[in-house]
């Protein structure tokens, strides 16, 4: 594969600027987790991405994620078996990062090793249950709406400490953290501001002990706003548009 390919320049340019924000945060940039949001990407894309290293896939429809995690699969054990074996992850993770029907959780938690987007507690209970029939303890995020705009899910921020206890004593589902996404606006300080504010209810969380060893993940920051949330503590960030190109969208229920 050609090092200077289009899609491995942009994401050269977008290790360095992760690098550079964790850099004048004071933090170490291999705490920070870059998933590739795969809503814009063609197929060769995606195997592309994987073959550059990134081992971090989000997408947040359930229908898509069904169709893609098992042609991943097939290319991954392609490539073991009869390409180079060295030039792919040892393991792909991918995250639901999309607004979740709770009619949809049983067909999706056989595939995901994330969900980013937990955003109430029959949510939560529906995944609780599913996750025990299958003998898993689920990773989730809990979904804050630190901008409270009515267009975006996410719980209300008075609400969150309390529902997060909530998920905290279900047996099935580990809470490792919180997601948020800011507003779509060139505004860096309105975002700063929402980055910030869930980064304090994170510190809450962490000071009542919710979530114990695992509760460590700040998902926050997308192609247009990823060096403010690193500036604010982001340990994962959503970047799709800025690498695989397509329409900037900023609604809650596609994620990126």
């Amino acid at each position: 594969m050609a090092k200077s390919s289009p899609l491995s320049e942009k994401l050269d340019e977008i290790r360095s600027r992760i690098a550079a924000a964790a850099a004048k945060a004071g933090r170490d940039a291999k705490d920070i987790t870059l998933i590739a949001v795969t809503k814009t990407a063609a197929p060769e894309q995606l195997r592309e991405i994987v073959q550059l290293g990134v081992s971090d896939l989000g997408e947040s429809r359930v229908q898509v994620i069904a169709q893609r995690i098992p042609q991943m699969t097939e290319f991954l054990a392609r490539q073991r078996t009869h390409g180079d074996a060295a030039a792919v992850p040892a393991k792909v993770r991918w995250h639901m990062i999309g607004h979740l029907q709770r009619n949809k959780v049983k067909p999706l938690l056989p595939l995901v090793d994330y969900i980013h987007s937990i955003d109430s507690l029959r949510l939560a209970e529906e995944i609780e249950q599913y996750a025990g029939k299958l003998g898993k303890r689920m990773p989730v995020l809990l979904e804050i709406n630190a901008s409270e705009e009515s267009s975006k899910s996410g719980v209300a921020v008075g609400a969150s400490v309390h529902l997060a206890e909530q998920i905290d004593s279900m047996a099935n589902v580990a809470l490792v953290g919180l997601m948020t996404m800011a507003p779509l606006t060139e505004d860096k300080e309105k975002c700063r501001f929402v980055f910030a504010r869930t980064h304090e209810i994170f510190e809450e969380m962490k000071w009542h002990k919710i979530g114990g060893t695992h509760f460590r993940h700040l998902s926050m920051g997308m192609s247009n706003d990823y060096e403010t949330a690193i500036a604010e503590g982001a340990t994962m960030v959503r970047i799709g548009t800025s690498l695989f190109g397509g329409k900037v969208e900023h609604e809650a229920e596609d994620g990126e």
